[in-house]
């Protein structure tokens, strides 16, 4: 079928809302886009005249199309090498969506995207659907085609799920950037007693290298372990520059809606590593460096203005 002007006009207007929600669902933004434009391959073979509700056939067929991926990305998983951390989104792509809420912001941040990977697929979908863009349960339970108070009772396992490994990290953003600078100062002292007091004390540093980079397989644990480790990766030596291939500039900026820094050599993305910030300290360090899981954010930083490195490692 050929689409009228309109017809392609509807779909594009709808595609931002597409995306944030398909990237929310799979966590990859790479993934995202693909199931994006399936549903719109599907659009255009549709009998787009006979479709009342636009908004709603769109959001079901993607919908369906991200509970095929999920339930394949679960076997895959199984066998990625190392720790699976999402694909990082930059302060600013559209991608991430709505963030006028708590919930909107932490349902994109890494936090809860990996913690979402906990959820069964229509879990994760409920959680998505009525927590990030507030969907009602009956247009839930219509694209799952499920019962409203099945949907009801989905969405209240998906959030007893989330909040049992969940630490709201709602500070603001002069805050952030005054603990980021601390850790920095901190990681390149030299000593560990100095991170250690930045850190809770059941800290985790999680690092994904897609078996493409060196990443530590398990996560380290506890502020001792992840103070030591912080050391060591901030600390200058011939191996880092080995691995690196240059001069690593260390940016302070957000992902996914948290303090994060990103580290380029070149202008290439090498690393973004996600800081999850509470009252009490750092929590966690979420690192991406699987430069496959990189190129998006690669692109973004070369067209953005991101002003001088807060730290140079040569």
């Amino acid at each position: 079928m050929v689409l009228t002007g309109n017809q392609i006009d509807l779909f594009e207007a709808s595609m931002p809302r597409l995306k944030a929600i398909a990237y929310r669902l799979l966590g990859s933004a790479i993934d995202a886009e693909d199931a994006v434009q399936d549903t719109f391959l599907r659009w255009q073979s549709a009998d787009v005249d006979r479709i009342e509700v636009p908004e709603a056939w769109l959001t079901k067929v993607l919908t369906n199309l991200c509970l095929n991926q999920l339930t394949s990305a679960r076997a895959r998983r199984e066998t990625y090498v190392g720790q699976w951390l999402p694909e990082p989104l930059l302060a600013g792509d559209p991608m991430l969506g709505p963030a006028e809420t708590v919930e909107q912001r932490e349902s994109v941040s890494f936090a809860v995207l990996a913690l979402m990977e906990r959820l069964s697929p229509n879990e994760r979908v409920v959680y998505v659907l009525r927590e990030a863009f507030g969907y009602p349960h009956r247009r839930i339970a219509e694209i799952l085609d499920i019962t409203e108070a099945s949907g009801q009772q989905i969405l209240h396992r998906a959030k007893k799920h989330i909040a049992e490994g969940r630490t709201r990290t709602e500070i603001d953003e002069a805050a952030a950037r005054r603990i980021v600078d601390e850790f920095l100062t901190a990681a390149t002292s030299g000593r560990t007693e100095p991170l250690v007091r930045l850190l809770t004390a059941d800290a985790v540093a999680i690092g994904d290298g897609g078996g493409k980079v060196p990443a530590r397989t398990r996560p380290f644990e506890g502020a001792v372990a992840v103070a030591k480790f912080m050391r060591s990766l901030f600390t200058p030596n011939q191996a880092a520059r080995n691995l690196l291939g240059g001069t690593a500039e260390i940016h302070v900026s957000y992902a996914n809606g948290l303090p994060a820094l990103v580290v380029t050599v070149d202008g290439r993305v090498i690393g973004v590593m996600c800081l999850e910030i509470t009252a009490d300290g750092i929590a966690a360090f979420r690192n991406q460096a699987n430069p496959d899981k990189l190129e998006r954010a690669t692109r973004q930083w070369a067209a953005t203005d991101h002003g001088e490195p807060a730290l140079r490692i040569n």
